[in-house]
């Protein structure tokens, strides 16, 4: 499992970036994140311990289903969906759709954290 990094900047600086990228101002190095948190606070609440774990045992026991991830983690269905949505709109997770149900995969289980 790949080592993800992740920044911590500002939401101010996050937007000078991107404008500047999109521009073509600046082009990101591949060493530069692709995930950015506007705080460290922010950040301890998405990669807390309990999500941290979660994403091992996904990437251990490979549920098929989030059911099933629910079963292995002893949370509520709808609690840990809106947890996975969370994780899956920063990149952490990718949801695989087959036929009616959802399967998590952990892009990643190890953080680098840089904070600007």
């Amino acid at each position: 499992m790949s080592t993800m990094t992740i920044g911590i900047l500002p939401q101010e600086k996050i937007r000078e970036r991107t404008l500047s990228i999109a521009r073509g101002e600046y082009t990101p190095k591949r060493s530069e994140p692709k995930v950015w948190f506007t705080s460290m606070k922010s950040l301890a609440e998405v990669l807390s311990d309990e999500n941290r774990a979660m994403l091992k045992m996904i990437e251990e026991l490979h549920p098929d289903s989030i059911k099933e991830l629910a079963e292995i983690t002893g949370r509520q269905p709808s609690n840990l969906s809106r947890t996975l949505k969370t994780l899956s709109n920063y990149g952490i997770i990718e949801m695989k759709r087959i036929s009616n149900r959802a399967i998590p995969k952990a892009k990643a289980t190890k953080f680098r954290i840089i904070a600007a």
